[in-house]
């Protein structure tokens, strides 16, 4: 079985592995680097969980082979912390309760951090479109856009104030 060398930075540290051509970063990370952080989710790249950066940008680590990466800086959620010092978006996950079950939290905290590295979002309304490719299954976007803003500088729903808001339940 061939298999190729790939050099990855990981959260500042330099790894280095060997892997089979088909391999995707993903399963590298999880499997190979112990970084379980980074969730499986549907493996198609349609929900978002295995957002990580790379180069500062966010991917979808289930979409692209390790191999294609070699050389990269990749984040994932375990490297947004300083030590013991959460990053900015991980204290206002916790302040606005971002999160239910927490699947969905690091690929949602990876995803923000790369959209503001992306500088594109200007409005709560962009910022709700350009997170629209991590799905959180419990329904906890509103602690999470609310987050997000806020560690933004955004002013929470002025980009539409008749947009109503309706607090209530989930349906079952």
């Amino acid at each position: 079985m061939t298999t190729y060398p790939v050099r990855l930075e990981i959260n500042g540290e330099s790894r280095q592995f060997e892997v089979e051509a088909w391999v995707s970063l993903l399963d590298l990370l999880r499997e190979r680097a112990g970084l379980t952080g980074t969730k499986k989710g549907c493996d198609h790249g349609q929900c978002g969980a295995c957002t990580v950066l790379v180069g500062g940008k966010r991917i979808n680590a289930c979409l692209t082979l390790a191999v294609m990466q070699d050389g990269q800086q990749v984040t994932t959620v375990e490297g947004l912390a300083d030590g013991a010092r959460l990053h900015p978006l991980q204290q206002a996950f916790i302040e606005h309760d971002a999160f239910q079950c927490g699947y969905c939290t690091p690929g949602q905290l990876c995803s923000a951090v790369g959209l503001m590295n992306e500088g594109q979002a200007r409005t709560v309304a962009e910022v709700r479109e350009l997170m629209s490719g991590n799905i959180c299954r419990c329904g906890a976007y509103p602690g999470i856009v609310a987050a997000v803003t806020e560690v933004m500088g955004l002013p929470e729903r002025e980009d539409d104030p008749d947009r109503p808001y309706l607090p209530g339940t989930v349906p079952a």
